[in-house]
């Protein structure tokens, strides 16, 4: 089943970026068609897999206007077979006002990838930190939601609010936007606030947390460094191990849930 699967959250410094470019590969790597997404003006996904955002002739800025094609911005990324990145630059942060005048403008990623999702087992849609108009596209458009969070103290009460935004699309503008999972990323089991904050998520939303938690890790931080994915920058380490397996997790959630959005039933 192909699926097109936002990675989102409306905190910054959540491991958003990490997951996206870690999770792709493994996905790839798994021999699944992918294709990643940069919706944020920041390019940090573009950066992480070693691609110079301030070279890139096209980028997705380019496809949200309907100035390319599909095929004409999507970039092959080297040593990692199977795996496609639309990139982004500052430009994209233009877009938000661009858009404004344009009809249906909630909808343009959507209309970029009508066909194109047949071309690939799963797209990966990197949002910005924020509740705005690239954020909305990429709610629209994707099957579901991957939710990184830190285990940090107000995990939760920002979880809640995401949670609500995430309701309020799948009523309004995209009725088959479901949830994915909620990763737990920097995970310290040395601490009592990392295994709280866990014990208290699971508690509210039991059966949408992944058993995959992604550990602290200095391999996994210093990657982003050389424009690699862990995977190839440090292969062995905790890091590239705990990606994997949330990988694995996602392959075997291969469908799309009928549970609801929110938390406990």
């Amino acid at each position: 089943m192909k699926r097109i699967i936002a990675i989102t959250n409306q905190k910054g410094g959540v491991g958003k970026t990490t997951t996206n470019v870690n999770l792709a590969t493994c996905l790839a790597q798994a021999g699944k068609r992918v294709l990643v997404a940069d919706m944020d003006p920041q390019g940090n996904t573009t950066s992480g897999f070693g691609v110079d955002k301030h070279t890139v002739e096209r980028s997705i800025y380019n496809l949200l206007l309907g100035e390319a094609y599909l095929e004409e911005v999507a970039l092959k990324i080297e040593n990692i077979e199977g795996l496609e990145l639309l990139p982004s630059n500052i430009h994209l942060a233009g877009a938000e006002i661009e858009m404004l005048d344009l009809t249906n403008r909630e909808f343009r990623l959507r209309e970029v990838f009508n066909h194109a999702k047949y071309l690939y087992d799963y797209i990966l849609i990197d949002c910005p930190p924020s509740l705005n108009i690239l954020t909305l596209n990429a709610l629209c458009t994707a099957d579901s939601v991957l939710v990184p969070i830190q285990c940090e103290y107000y995990a939760l009460e920002g979880l809640t609010q995401l949670m609500h935004t995430i309701n309020l699309v799948h009523k309004k503008l995209n009725t088959r936007l479901v949830l994915e999972g909620i990763v737990f990323t920097m995970f310290d089991a040395r601490t009592n606030l990392s295994v709280q904050v866990v014990d208290e998520v699971k508690q509210h939303f039991p059966d949408h947390t992944f058993k995959t938690m992604i550990p602290r890790n200095v391999r996994l931080s210093e990657a982003p460094s050389h424009g690699l994915p862990v995977a190839l920058y440090a292969p062995t380490s905790k890091g590239a191990d705990a990606y994997e397996q949330l990988a694995q997790e996602v392959i075997a959630r291969n469908f799309i849930s009928e549970r609801p959005i929110g938390g406990t039933k």
